[in-house]
């Protein structure tokens, strides 16, 4: 790579994630000169370095070596590196010669004034192609300010003059982040530096100031102050009384960002042109209260990102619903986000949801929060835990898919979509024997068995004598796999050993969301690993692995996280990859938003970059959870509880169970000191209401999750129309349930009276309910 400035080390990481082995030859004696100084530029290599990128500086290539292609480069010092081929980004420069010819001033760009005019009355000119006083951009930030002269200009208003651009940059490069603003140099009259350097943490601060303003900005590493130093920078504040404190302010340091008193024509991104009052307009007129849902609005901090800090301050002044995704609570019940529950339960070794409830939560919990913690305390614990099953949605009770209609799907293992001749006979006898009503090919080579009884499912287990598939939970799917090598004429790798070696891996291991996962052998990509949570790219002498690709109701092509010579290579990065999303993602959170909200980049530099202890973390982690991991199917066998597949006593504590009494279907709950009862089906689709999440004194709806109260049979639904369930007295004698159930010509009334009160219409004033269980 011919060029160490911005272009050219994007350029650089970029062939190096490619799985090219790279060396960045530069004229000058640091990297990103114009950004950098010699300092910062000393930083920034030391990382490329330690990321196996090779860095020569002062070096001045005088020729490319090769006969008919590229072999490799001469320097004027009479040295020389081989190459393969060579990419040169040498950076920009305006071509003047269009200019020239129309008898134009023009010096390194096209010369223009204040008001964008160029040496012919006539001829206006803005971008990358001006000089003004002495200076050309570079960058599209000036390009706005220079437009709005412009128009103003062209259209008889020559008040606005254009001053100069303060030039910004803000970017991430090699995993390093970078801030860089202003003019940085010292040698002007007038002009000293603040500066801070911290090598263990791979720190650099420097402050440029002259007659106590700033006048440039270096950030390396930390680039959190960014858009304090940028603000100083424009407004020229006299920030000499602050001196002490310019490298680490504090709030009380904040008077040149308050956003209150920013007036509503101040621009805020200056690289899109977004002013205080569009921001304060879309939040208003379109309800906006994120920064992702401004950034899609206006597109303010989408260019360099210097203005994020200001967007999200304006934010929570005028947006009442405003959160910050990342660091939004749980939920209702425990007010924490959950990297920092995923530390409280490290730190306090809490190994229970009851636990976490009781001693950082509500004490009840909810249908949000319980499966979340569910899934917390079993991956931090790596199963060493008190499993609470009643926290868990039904599929994970029962391990199996719950249909509309209350019956459940089957769908076994199938490593790879590749079976044989005795499981497909299996699998049709258990169709034949249980008579299920429909079997499907899925879309991801498996075979369904759909309408399954929950009293059958253990007994079809044992026949199909197979793996569980995991379709009913959020964890590992499936690995789709092509043909591969095996009998396709164009395949270059065994996509279908390598696949199903995956899928064997990470198979009944639970993670945030499901997880889905390809492999294919060639780049036609007949088994879409591009779209796949996971997909592994077989090419000629390489494997790509690719992560966060998504096929359903949103689509996104996955992000290269890295390429590797071997299966073996990439299965390693694939298993870093899953044990990282495993143990940062969000509960619900799928591969595709994670890897967007954490950035290709970070994922890169925390997994297949990351210090070899760091990544022997994950590997251990993950080997220590797929030990004591088990093939869920098995509880059939031996279930958690009598009642996990069938109707017996005992009735386990915050769980349901349906009963028929006097003909009607009656949902009964063990709340631990007493029993409810409430008619057996949601109002909504008819869901089982027995198989719902428990939470205090509220079922909530499998199917579709609406919230019946247990003790007033009044419904929760997301439209504003009342609506309730039938609830029943009951009371416990000699280990007996009794449930009173009302005369068949009492009928709950259709009054505008509340839940409560027609339940008790219905029922009466008797005392003493009939025996009904």
């Amino acid at each position: 790579m011919i060029g160490g400035g911005l272009l050219g080390l994007e350029a650089a990481r970029g062939l190096q994630v490619q799985g090219c082995d790279v060396t960045v030859v530069h004229l000058m004696d640091t990297l990103m000169e114009r950004q950098l100084d010699l300092t910062g530029g000393s930083y920034l290599k030391a990382k490329m370095e330690c990321l196996g990128v090779k860095v020569l500086l002062e070096r001045n290539t005088t020729a490319i070596l090769g006969n008919g292609k590229a072999e490799g480069v001469a320097f004027k010092d009479g040295s020389s590196v081989e190459a393969d081929f060579v990419v040169i980004a040498a950076g920009i420069r305006p071509n003047v010669e269009l200019g020239r010819k129309a008898g134009l001033q023009v010096n390194r760009g096209i010369v223009v004034n204040d008001y964008m005019e160029t040496s012919n009355p006539d001829v206006f000119a803005v971008g990358e192609c001006v000089e003004h006083n002495g200076t050309c951009y570079g960058l599209v930030a000036p390009l706005f300010e220079q437009g709005k002269v412009l128009a103003a200009t062209i259209t008889g208003n020559r008040g606005p003059v254009y001053g100069g651009t303060v030039s910004a940059a803000k970017l991430k490069i090699m995993g390093v982040d970078v801030f860089s603003a202003g003019n940085f140099a010292e040698k002007a009259p007038g002009t000293d530096a603040v500066r801070y350097e911290d090598p263990a943490l791979g720190i650099y601060k420097k402050l440029t100031m002259r007659d106590g303003k700033l006048a440039g900005v270096i950030l390396v590493g930390d680039t959190s102050e960014s858009h304090r130093y940028m603000d100083w920078l424009r407004s020229q504040t006299d920030l000499t009384a602050m001196r002490r404190r310019l490298l680490f302010p504090g709030p009380a340091d904040d008077a040149g960002l308050d956003v209150a008193a920013m007036a509503n024509s101040k621009v805020v991104c200056g690289c899109n042109g977004v002013t205080k009052g569009a921001i304060i307009h879309a939040v208003h007129q379109k309800g906006i209260n994120t920064l992702a849902q401004l950034k899609d609005c206006t597109r303010a901090s989408t260019g360099c990102g210097s203005c994020t800090e200001v967007c999200q301050q304006l934010l929570k002044a005028v947006a009442p619903e405003f959160q910050e995704e990342a660091k939004r609570s749980l939920c209702k019940c425990v007010p924490f986000p959950e990297d920092k529950l995923r530390e409280i339960l490290r730190s306090q070794r809490l190994r229970s949801v009851q636990e976490v409830l009781e001693i950082y939560g509500n004490g009840v919990g909810c249908e949000v929060c319980k499966p979340a913690l569910s899934y917390m305390v079993d991956m931090l614990w790596c199963g060493d835990h008190d499993e609470d099953r009643s926290a868990r949605f039904i599929n994970d009770r029962v391990h199996a898919n719950i249909q509309k209609d209350g019956t459940f799907s089957v769908v076994p293992r199938i490593r790879g979509g590749v079976t044989s001749a005795k499981e497909l006979r299996r699998i049709a006898d258990v169709a034949e024997k249980y008579k299920v009503p429909m079997v499907k090919i899925t879309g991801s080579q498996r075979i369904d068995l759909l309408g399954v009884k929950k009293a059958d499912l253990p007994q079809i287990w044992a026949d199909l004598g197979m793996p569980s598939g995991q379709a009913y939970t959020k964890g590992v799917r499936m690995v789709k796999t092509c043909v591969g090598t095996d009998f396709c004429r164009f395949g270059v790798q065994d996509s279908t050993k390598a696949g199903i070696e995956l899928e064997r891996r990470l198979e009944h291991l639970y993670t945030p969301h499901k997880l889905k996962m390809g492999a294919v052998g060639c780049p036609r990509n007949c088994a879409e690993a591009t779209v796949k949570d996971i997909g592994l790219v077989g090419q000629e002498g390489s494997w790509q692995v690719v992560v966060g690709g998504a096929a359903g109701k949103k689509v996104r092509k996955a992000d290269l996280l890295i390429t590797v010579e071997s299966a073996e290579e990439a299965l390693q990065a694939a298993t870093l990859f899953f044990q990282y999303y495993r143990e940062n993602a969000n509960y619900l959170e799928r591969t595709y938003d994670f890897v967007e909200r954490k950035g290709i980049e970070n994922v890169r530099r925390d997994t297949v970059y990351a210090p070899l202890a760091i990544q022997q973390g994950l590997r251990e982690r993950l080997r220590k959870s797929k030990r004591i991991s088990r093939d869920a199917w098995l509880e059939g066998d031996a279930p958690r509880h009598p009642t996990q597949f069938v109707q017996i006593e005992p009735l386990p504590l915050r769980e349901g169970r349906s009963v028929t009494v006097a003909g009607r279907e009656i949902a009964i709950f063990n709340l631990g000191d007493h029993v409810l009862a409430v008619d057996g089906r949601c109002p909504h689709k008819g869901g089982p209401l027995a198989e719902g999440i428990v939470t205090g004194s509220t079922v909530v709806c499998p199917l579709h999750a609406w919230k019946i109260s247990l003790e007033t049979g009044s419904v929760t639904k997301p439209d504003a129309n009342p609506a309730c369930v039938a609830t029943y007295r009951t009371r416990i004698e000699s280990g007996i349930v009794l449930i009173e159930v009302p005369e068949p010509s009492k009928k709950i009334q259709e009054t505008p009276l509340s839940c409560g009160e027609q339940n008790r219409a219905a029922l009466g004033d008797s005392p003493s309910p009939s025996p009904g269980l």
